[in-house]
């Protein structure tokens, strides 16, 4: 579905004294038919951007890309015809009736009226959308108005759509009930899914496959559990007393594959490689030399530990004085 090769993009800053910034360097790219792709990396990463170039809303400064089937550079329209694109921020007026917004996108798309308006009944159906179609887009929801969203990216039933950062600003329950809307657009309609998102745990819950990036570069990529596995191992914390801090020490340090072991007062950390068949060996030896546990906490690594091993520093921390990502072109929303 997506196959791009040494995607790079170059952007002037505004101002007397703008100087160049390099969004994306030389992004490579494959995403097969069926896949629900996550899109990982702080703000100002490169996802948007190389987000837009994919989706032919930027020319990108180098490389090649094939999409839906169509060449990037030579076929932009053929490539539009074949994708759903829906951007962060959304763009449906807020005076309009979402039954006006979905016929208008049918045709953006040449649909006929009742094509488009019987595609958009479907896809009401589908995304919890029945009942609300003389409703202007004001007064939904926020899960309501995004759900409409992928609506209009699906109107004219693509094979690939694009969620840029689709959860951004929903509460806890909209974003999970937006979460099994989004399973299912691959799950039911086989439709292949690239989603951004600087969100841990939408990456984690959704993705079949993670694609990190980082200062517009490819970090890494694999399933979740494939990238949390290059962390050397769980974590695991005891809490003993002071006095048996170090002979606990003593016993964990001969665990299989135990390493950074500390103690601090009562509390033991190491890592072992997995920590649910480590600990009853632990408990066993340290019951057999007498020594009582006050507590006991074993935490498998996150994908923020992940982004920590493969850049140095945290994902969160990362948000914080980053670059701007984006271009400073208009936005488009969806693709038409």
């Amino acid at each position: 579905m997506i196959k791009a090769r040494g995607l790079e993009r170059r952007f002037r800053r505004k101002g007397r004294n703008g100087g160049e910034v390099h969004a994306v360097k030389g992004v490579d790219l494959d995403v097969s038919a069926g896949e629900l792709v996550g899109f990982l990396g702080p703000n100002g990463a490169g996802k948007t951007t190389t987000l837009r170039m994919l989706t032919t809303l930027l020319k990108p400064t180098a490389g090649e890309a094939t999409v839906g089937g169509c060449d990037l550079l030579a076929d932009p329209l053929g490539v539009r015809r074949r994708i759903g694109y829906v951007a962060q921020g959304g763009g449906t007026a807020p005076a309009s009736k979402v039954v006006e917004e979905i016929e208008f996108q049918g045709r953006l798309y040449r649909m006929s009226k009742a094509d488009a308006l019987a595609r958009g009944a479907a896809l009401a159906e589908q995304l919890d959308l029945a009942g609300l179609d003389q409703r202007t887009t004001a007064t939904l929801s926020g899960g309501q108005r995004r759900r409409l969203d992928i609506a209009l990216g699906l109107i004219h039933s693509p094979g690939l759509v694009f969620l840029d950062e689709p959860s951004t600003g929903l509460d806890p329950q909209s974003r999970a009930n937006l979460w099994d809307h989004i399973r299912r657009l691959r799950d039911e309609q086989g439709v292949t899914v690239f989603l951004t998102t600087h969100y841990l745990d939408e990456a984690d819950a959704l993705s079949d496959r993670l694609i990190v990036i980082d200062d517009g570069k490819i970090v890494a990529e694999g399933t979740p559990d494939s990238l949390k596995a290059r962390v050397s191992g769980d974590s695991v914390v005891i809490g003993v007393s002071p006095e048996s801090a170090a002979e606990t020490a003593e016993v964990a340090g001969r665990l299989e594959g135990a390493h950074e072991m500390t103690v601090a007062d009562g509390t033991v950390r190491f890592r072992v490689p997995r920590g649910d068949t480590a600990m009853p060996e632990l408990l066993r030896a340290l019951d057999a030399r007498g020594i009582a546990m006050a507590s006991m906490q074993v935490h498998r690594p996150t994908l923020d530990d992940v982004f920590l091993t493969l850049t140095g520093r945290s994902l969160r921390d990362a948000e914080v004085g980053t670059p701007v990502d984006d271009a400073p072109e208009k936005e488009a929303t969806h693709v038409a």
